[in-house]
């Protein structure tokens, strides 16, 4: 997280009110659109990337949570507030140098948390980039692609560097891309995954090679998991094997497993998740950065009219369930930490018996959630890639197919095989085999 100057632009910058509703907002000394289309919220008066490179002729879209120098950067987020990035986050920096056109940033939910109010994908479905960068804090980038009906990939945790992202949960969201190619994601996760000597967090690890590789159908094993087919919608069960059906259609072997722990993904990740963002977000505090509610007589009430103001309904009560289990109900918190680790444990287990696993995602894409628990209702098919660090790709069904997309994982830095995979059903869907 980049701190903001309080006597440049961002700080001379109008004051804003709730962020769906604003438009025309001027910053200033920053120089674009920033009219809050239906797509985009800021876009560059020159995006043009540098001439020769492998992504030489690829618009990038991003979303307003990764800094970009000189960019208005809020995270969807009254926290955030007039706050422009002043230098570029590692994965930007490494998309230009690959030759990129960073085109602008497009709207998001509040710090990333869900897909109410995101407009993620649809850049891409509007033919407006041909990527986009979408922080994964549960499976957002998943459930986006499955809403524009484009691809999703999901990295390994620890593959790309977070520096310059403004994070929530960080031991669970890492960069993910949406782009109608797997060509495509595969060359921009070349380019941006590797050691950064600027995020800490990053494990000293190989880069694993990103070159395109082939699947062998006949010697690759997809697992179902038995207890995942218990969260498929109600009335749906046909479709949802209609789609397993494809995987077989591809010359795949397909093998059912059991993790009888599998439903525990969810509420794992919901305590875990909301204690890192609470904690997180402690820096929000009007002084550093951020919003400040003017009128205050001393700084206490200063501090707490301006968190008030500072967050939507729905992270607030996050934040709220992250601060009870932070300092009244520690040991559940305990307890979900030591679980996660038997859900990892669990899932390595699984990669002994199959090279890959297959989880359904819905097509189309999530409704507006009415509350915190619909919210995560929505992600119980995504979660366990964020809690358990791997690597997760999205597939949208065949054009005029009535079934869900196809969620394939695979162990930690399996990436690159995962994607080969993907293109390997991809092509078998083009010869008519799925």
């Amino acid at each position: 997280m980049f701190a903001a100057r309080r006597d440049g632009p961002a700080a001379q910058a109008c004051a804003r009110g709730q962020r769906p509703f604003l438009q025309g907002c001027q910053y200033p000394g920053i120089k674009g659109d920033l009219r809050m289309d239906s797509i985009f919220f800021y876009r560059p008066p020159e995006a043009a990337g540098p001439a020769d490179g492998p992504l030489k002729g690829m618009n990038i879209a991003i979303q307003p949570n990764v800094s970009a120098a000189g960019w208005p950067t809020d995270a969807g987020s009254n926290a955030l507030a007039r706050f422009v990035a002043l230098e570029d986050a590692t994965v930007v920096e490494r998309l230009r140098q690959a030759g990129a056109s960073i085109c602008g940033s497009t709207r998001m939910s509040e710090f990333g948390f869900g897909l109410d109010g995101s407009r993620a994908g649809e850049a891409i479905k509007r033919n407006a980039a041909d990527a986009e960068l979408v922080l994964d804090l549960m499976g957002e980038s998943r459930l986006a692609a499955s809403a524009a009906a484009v691809c999703g990939f999901k990295p390994s945790y620890g593959l790309v560097s977070r520096f310059g992202l403004i994070g929530l949960i960080p031991s669970m969201e890492c960069c993910g891309i949406l782009s109608g190619s797997l060509k495509n994601i595969r060359e921009i996760l070349k380019a941006i995954a590797g050691p950064d000597e600027r995020d800490f967090s990053l494990p000293d690890e190989t880069t694993p090679d990103f070159s395109p590789q082939n699947i062998d159908p006949g010697k690759t094993i997809v697992g179902i998991i038995k207890e995942a087919q218990g969260l498929w919608p109600a009335g749906q069960e046909s479709l949802y094997r209609a789609a397993i059906e494809t995987l077989g259609d591809a010359g795949l072997t397909v093998k059912e497993l059991s993790l009888p722990d599998f439903p525990l993904f969810l509420p794992v990740h919901r305590i875990v998740g909301a204690v890192e963002a609470s904690s997180c977000t402690g820096r929000y505090d009007s002084v550093r950065y951020g919003v400040r509610v003017p009128g205050a007589k001393n700084w206490n009430e200063m501090y707490l009219a301006s968190r008030g103001a500072a967050f939507g309904p729905l992270l607030k009560s996050y934040l709220f369930q992250g601060a009870f289990f932070q300092f009244e109900r520690y040991d559940a918190y305990e307890d979900a930490c030591r679980i996660r680790a038997r859900l990892v444990t669990g899932m390595q287990r699984l990669a002994a018996q199959a090279d890959f696993w297959a989880i359904l995602v819905e097509s189309g894409g999530p409704a507006a959630p009415a509350s915190l628990g619909d919210t995560y209702a929505q992600f119980a098919l995504t979660a366990y890639a964020n809690v358990a660090g791997l690597p997760a790709l999205y597939l949208p069904p065949a054009q005029g197919r009535p079934h869900p997309g196809v969620q394939l994982s695979g162990p930690r830095l399996s990436d690159a095989r995962l994607l080969a995979l993907g293109e390997h059903l991809l092509n078998a869907r083009r010869g008519g085999n799925a």
